[in-house]
């Protein structure tokens, strides 16, 4: 009887410590954070903000979100490829070329429209160049190698008037950053810089000396604006409900007030059509 009762107690605690060791991992698994993969190229390190972001998109999602920022597009991609990022905000450019292995969720408004320009700029002292053929033997600053506005839309317009991007520029370097191009031209360690235009406007804004210090000398046509995505695994609900959340901040006052903070107007669900122009000029620039 006295064996039967110890092990009837010996069981008893072995139970209740499988669940007490249980439970935690379960729920740990359900509040796994989500994972949204940012650059430099199109956010600065902005560390208040970007802690307010996380915050209210953890309230909305209820769920944690950890931004995971790294050097460049390249990286970004590879982590969401590798499913180590469940989310990022992408460039049009690595979106068209990876989109076989992505999910598009969101695009920003700016100006009320999902699209945004490249700006060519050259310092502000410079009162010749007219157009980008006017930089020919001069040193010329990209911002990221897979930027759409920031690469690829200067090597496609020099390529179609059939000149070679190698050999056109004396030297060439990458930023890893918009801002940083549009500073580098001010101080003049550039002649001229391709700049994502957003940020080129947003900059005007909040710091007008340093882009009064540079001149804008064309704006390209409008391109379907850098992306919000998802990796392809990611299960279809998860997708619906970032999207919902990104897409529904123009609707309350904590959402409207980080919208402005970025200068946007709102996100709109995302449109694969809007891309069609990057995908032909990625088709010309790649296929050199």
């Amino acid at each position: 009887m006295m064996a039967a009762v110890r092990l009837t107690r010996r069981t008893a605690v072995a139970a209740c410590c499988a669940a007490c060791w249980v439970a935690p991992a379960a729920a740990g698994q359900q509040r796994m954070p989500l994972r949204l993969g940012l650059t430099p190229v199109f956010l600065d390190n902005q560390v208040a903000f970007l802690h307010d972001w996380r915050a209210y998109l953890g309230v909305k999602l209820r769920r944690p979100l950890e931004f995971v920022q790294r050097g460049s597009y390249r990286e970004v991609v590879g982590l969401l490829r590798q499913g180590q990022l469940d989310l990022a905000w992408l460039c049009g450019y690595p979106y068209v070329r990876n989109e076989a292995a992505l999910q598009l969720l969101a695009m920003p408004l700016y100006l009320g429209q999902p699209l945004y320009q490249s700006y060519l700029v050259v310092p502000a002292t410079d009162r010749h160049t007219t157009t980008l053929l006017d930089l020919r033997g001069t040193v010329f600053a990209y911002s990221d190698p897979d930027s759409n506005s920031g690469h690829l839309f200067p090597l496609y317009s020099l390529l179609k008037v059939r000149e070679a991007p190698a050999g056109f520029f004396a030297r060439t370097f990458f930023t890893w950053g918009h801002r940083k191009v549009v500073e580098a031209v001010s101080v003049g360690l550039a002649r001229g810089g391709a700049v994502d235009g957003y940020v080129w406007d947003t900059l005007a804004l909040r710091h007008p000396a340093l882009t009064a210090r540079t001149r804008i000398v064309e704006r390209s046509p409008p391109f379907g604006f850098p992306p919000f995505v998802a990796r392809g695994s990611l299960p279809r609900a998860e997708v619906d409900a970032v999207r919902q959340v990104l897409v529904g901040m123009s609707n309350d006052a904590e959402g409207s007030r980080l919208l402005d903070q970025l200068n946007l107007d709102g996100f709109v669900p995302g449109r694969a059509d809007l891309f069609d122009r990057v995908r032909a000029m990625a088709k010309l620039v790649d296929g050199t």
